[in-house]
């Protein structure tokens, strides 16, 4: 018992020259630095050793010792070989000795100082420098060919100089290849690309996060998106800067933070897949929403914008909405709340800001009253009851969301290509028995032409899911695989259904183009602009959610036939007209799709039947 309680001390001796190898790759390991010190060393070492050798033979003659301790030291730095004529035989050998040390030490120097610049270029390369910059952008993740959300944010600085920190985990000369390939930088704007782990705290440190603006977190996927945010707000709270506001999009429900943490945290999200959702659901029936949408929530043209005007007090919403020229009041700010599209009988205070939209703030003007005329006239509403049904191809987490937010006059959807637990087919059935909707599904080999063109012919609106469950270039290959044969079909038969594409890469997106009665709604595309709206007007957080919600005020094409608006009419006429029935004119879509905003006052459009309006209402 006590040999197995006793504790066992092997000892082992070690030669000299081990010990010496340890030794020695213990200071190599440290780098060139502890390499060139061990160098020095040796050099002085040896020197002061020759030098001592000579002197102690007599070698130096008459030699003063000083003088051989400069000669030696001075040969192992220059390397040079003594002459015949410099002292005796014995001093000419040791000298010769000091030489040749003299040219190793240069050599290995050289071989040194070499790989360490290269070292150093290597590392510059990859991007692994401090960031020394302040009132920058940090943006955490980036994608190849996807630059979307980079050139919405040199737009919002309106020419100004600025910077943005470009950090993800791949070589800062790739990022840059494509940043230079996809886009055009204005000399006063710079991008600085970091090769980082933005899921690592320390990592993310060299991008100066303390002493940037703000921190966008660019979609790649949630698990990813959310460990970035995690470790951001860490790195934040550590430098004690937690007021600097962290921005992202997380697209499934069950990834949403909780509010404590997002108060605490200063954290702001969309969530992208519930807004798409919505996207699809509405722009299979109104061709032209989707690019509506990006219209919109671009930087190119008008923009949101909260601004506090002189005269105001006293007014009510309807005189603000036909006096104000070259911008779109669409609500009003009250200590700290944003209200949109407010009844128009409501009294402004002079402390109200207001919420326009219009291409500058500066632009907005109030018009006099006498310049201005009130009407009277009220919309005499069409209402289209002719049903239509749809198709819907694929299926996502989405589907359950697009269901309920289908139009009313859509009765019948057909389900292709379902892949559905029984769990999954339950959620459908109860959404559509609570919409009203009946449901069928086709379980026809879509591969076959017969069978598609079979299923083209039911329904006026098809829709394109993708599928989320795959890589996004393999989902959006089978998208557009389906998206041309059915734009085939469609022109060989002469049929004239419009199609309604989900894809999840802006690249893929271009390899098909658009128009042909297409919508596109690329979730990389539209989460770029709801990120960048949120970096530059974090104040508007509250509206831009109710916009693209499912609850409160929406953009909607309304159709200037059902609106009973054809004809002749002012944009003031059209702006009083649609408030009355609680919508407020946002711009003009003709029929060829071409979209126009802030339109002046007095402009008149003679509008055509098959014209539609863009407007703001909650239905």
């Amino acid at each position: 018992m006590e040999k197995k309680n006793e504790t066992r001390k092997i000892q082992r001796s070690y030669t000299l020259r081990e010990r010496f190898d340890y030794w020695f790759d213990n200071r190599v390991s440290k780098g060139s630095l502890g390499f060139i010190h061990f160098l020095i060393v040796a050099c002085v070492v040896c020197a002061v050793l020759i030098a001592g050798l000579i002197i102690l033979f007599g070698f130096n003659e008459e030699g003063e010792v000083a003088s051989v301790f400069w000669d030696s030291f001075a040969t192992v730095i220059n390397a040079w070989m003594p002459s015949f004529e410099d002292g005796s035989p014995g001093y000419l050998v040791m000298m010769s000795i000091i030489a040749i040390l003299g040219v190793l030490f240069t050599s290995v120097l050289i071989g040194i100082v070499t790989s360490a610049i290269e070292e150093k270029i290597d590392n510059l390369k990859r991007g692994n420098s401090l960031v020394l910059e302040t009132d920058h952008i940090v943006l955490l993740g980036f994608t190849p060919g996807e630059c979307t959300l980079l050139n919405q944010l040199i737009l919002a600085s309106d020419g100004k100089p600025g910077c943005i920190v470009v950090a993800e985990d791949l070589e800062r000369e790739e990022m840059e290849q494509s940043i230079l390939e996809n886009l055009d930088v204005p000399k006063n704007f710079r991008i600085v690309c970091r090769t980082v782990d933005i899921t690592d705290p320390a990592s993310i440190e060299k991008c100066s996060v303390e002493t940037c603006r703000t921190v966008i977190v660019n979609p790649t996927d949630d698990l990813k998106t959310i460990k970035a945010v995690l470790a951001v707000s860490a790195l934040l709270e550590e430098k004690g800067v937690p007021e600097i506001r962290v921005n992202a999009i997380v697209s499934r429900n069950e990834y949403r933070f909780p509010p404590s943490l997002v108060e605490t945290n200063n954290i702001t999200t969309l969530q992208s897949n519930d807004i798409l959702a919505k996207l699809i659901a509405h722009s299979c029936t109104q061709n032209g929403l989707s690019k509506t949408f990006r219209e919109l929530f671009n930087f190119e043209g008008s923009e949101f914008f909260l601004v506090s005007m002189a005269g105001i007090e006293g007014k009510t919403f309807e005189e603000l909405m036909v006096r104000m020229d070259n911008a779109t009041p669409i609500g009003i700010m009250r200590e700290g709340t944003i209200s949109l599209n407010p009844p128009g009988e409501c009294l402004l205070l002079e402390s109200d800001k207001i919420l326009i939209f219009a291409e500058n703030p500066d632009t907005a003007k109030l018009l006099s009253s006498q310049e201005t005329t009130l009407f009277d006239q009220e919309l005499n509403i069409v209402d289209d009851e002719t049903e239509t049904d749809t198709v819907i191809f694929g299926h996502n987490e989405t589907l359950p969301v697009i269901l309920h937010e289908l139009p009313e006059n859509i009765s019948h959807v057909h389900l292709v290509g379902q892949q559905t637990s029984e769990e999954e087919r339950e959620e459908l059935e109860n959404v559509a028995a609570e919409r009203n909707l009946e449901l069928k599904y086709i379980t026809e080999n879509i591969r076959s032409e017969t069978a598609l063109l079979k299923i083209a012919k039911i329904a006026e609106h098809i829709v394109i899911l993708n599928n989320h469950d795959l890589d996004s270039d393999e989902a959006d290959m089978e998208t557009i695989f389906l998206l041309l044969n059915l734009r085939d079909i469609r022109k060989r038969y002469n049929l004239s259904f419009n199609i309604t594409v989900e894809m999840q890469s802006e690249r893929n997106q271009k390899l098909v183009g658009s128009g042909d009665n297409t919508d596109f709604l690329v979730s990389s595309s539209m989460s770029s602009l709801f990120l960048a709206q949120l970096a530059e007007s974090p104040e508007l957080i509250g509206a831009f959610r109710e916009i693209l919600s499912n609850k409160g005020n929406e953009v909607y094409l309304k159709n200037a036939g059902l609106l009973n608006l054809t004809g002749k009419h002012t944009i003031r006429e059209l702006r009083q007209i649609l408030l009355k029935q609680r919508y407020i004119l946002l711009g003009y879509l003709d029929s060829q799709k071409n979209s126009s905003f802030n339109l002046p006052l007095q402009e008149e459009l003679d509008l055509i039947s098959t014209d539609s309006l863009i407007v703001l209402g909650e239905n």
